[in-house]
């Protein structure tokens, strides 16, 4: 099966040649399940031809808000809507996930609350799962096609599912302790608070569900679905 991984930030240039870039991180979470993985820089206006020329989409991370006035933002919300319209499942990860909602009708902010960073516990249909977190803006209002599959107490919309369409997590599977750590370095000093910064710093050893996530990841994409002609 072939995943597009449209690209919608990069890594800090500090942690590319050791830890690698965000499409390399998703590519390593998600190995093992079969597919193959080409990626489109859609943050540098390069996007793929047509929703059906990969059989699955994943959107990435990325420091920008999905609020933002870039170019590439639109022609993105547009391309998800039509992949929806296709019934060709899609797969986002935090700004993934927001700018998939926003395309959908949700709407996405700055939280109030402030941020969530590191080793985050969440509710997936009452299953405990504890994963990586990175991001203060969060969907604060879900679009009508969406169901909640996970959440907590600080971000209520954590995962949607859009039937067997899209599936969406705002925190992030694909990051392990090394990366977070090195995200706290070169980022997160003077941005993040510091009593926040030094609870992920003490929670970084905390064992993390990204096996199990990717697998309901792989598992979405691999589901079987009603053909567009016979739906």
């Amino acid at each position: 099966m072939r995943i597009g991984i449209l690209q919608t930030g990069a890594a800090p240039d500090q942690l590319l040649g050791e830890l690698g870039d965000y499409p390399d991180l998703f590519v390593r979470m998600l190995g093992g399940h079969g597919f193959t993985f080409q990626t489109w820089r859609v943050l540098d206006g390069v996007f793929p031809d047509d929703v059906t020329e990969c059989e699955g989409w994943l959107i990435t991370g990325s420091k920008h808000g999905v609020y933002e006035d870039h170019a590439w933002i639109p022609p993105l919300e547009a391309f998800i809507r039509a992949a929806y319209g296709a019934h060709v499942p899609m797969v986002g990860i935090c700004f993934g996930h927001q700018i998939i909602a926003q395309a959908m009708g949700g709407r996405v902010e700055k939280y109030a609350g402030g941020w969530a960073v590191g080793a985050t516990e969440y509710d997936f249909e009452g299953r405990r799962v504890v994963l990586n977190a990175w991001h203060q803006d969060q969907v604060v209002a879900r679009p009508a096609a969406a169901t909640v599959v996970g959440g907590n107490d600080f971000c209520a919309n954590a995962a949607l599912l859009y039937d067997d369409r899209m599936f969406t997590v705002q925190a992030h599977p694909e990051f392990r302790a090394e990366f977070v750590d090195g995200l706290m370095r070169v980022r997160g000093k003077g941005v993040v608070p510091d009593p926040l910064l030094a609870v992920a710093q003490e929670r970084l050893g905390m064992p993390l569900d990204e096996s199990a996530v990717a697998g309901q990841i792989a598992e979405f994409f691999k589901r079987p679905r009603v053909s567009l002609e016979r739906a």
